[in-house]
């Protein structure tokens, strides 16, 4: 015997109810200009919103739900708009890496530590990675020398996140903007 399948559960409707999905007998009304009318059946509810050509919207369900007289299009239209200007203003900071090799010449140095100021004036964190390759391996100290010196040279528009720290053949450390 084949089984049926499940019905859909119902499409849960986004954003407040209105006008008659609205389902208590009794609501706290709110007109359109901001004055409380008190509670009052629903059936008034409607009339009121409909004799002031505007929707009967619930700002805040609950036993006696509290409901307004406004323009429902307009409600939405406006939290769209703060909705997106929100996102707009919102900064999502990125990881950018400069890497660097522990007999780095000066201007070299220079290069990256300028791409580095770029970074922390657009908000972004700095992944800084000294590769080591062959004999260098030797001479870790010159690694920890050249990561102080990065430390003590952004210590103004920068603070450490990640302490130095090896891992096989890379030395890392991490400064975000302060």
């Amino acid at each position: 015997m084949a089984r049926r399948p499940l019905a859909a559960a119902p499409k849960k409707p986004k954003g407040p109810r209105t006008n008659r999905e609205i389902t208590n007998p009794k609501v706290l009304l709110i007109t359109e200009t901001g004055e409380k009318r008190g509670v009052v059946s629903l059936d008034e509810a409607l009339a009121a919103a409909r004799s002031a050509g505007l929707d009967l919207v619930e700002v805040a369900p609950g036993e006696t739900p509290v409901c307004k007289v406004l323009d429902y299009g307009k409600l939405r239209f406006e939290n769209q708009k703060k909705k997106a200007a929100n996102r707009k203003n919102q900064r999502t900071t990125s990881l950018k890496e400069i890497k660097m090799r522990p007999n780095i010449d000066t201007h070299d140095y220079m290069v990256k530590t300028k791409a580095m100021q770029k970074f922390f004036d657009r908000g972004d964190k700095v992944k800084v990675t000294i590769r080591f390759r062959g004999r260098e391996m030797a001479h870790m100290d010159r690694g920890m020398t050249l990561l102080a010196q990065v430390k003590e040279d952004f210590e103004e528009i920068a603070k450490v996140e990640f302490e130095p720290k090896t891992e096989g053949r890379m030395m890392t450390m991490v400064l975000a903007p302060k």
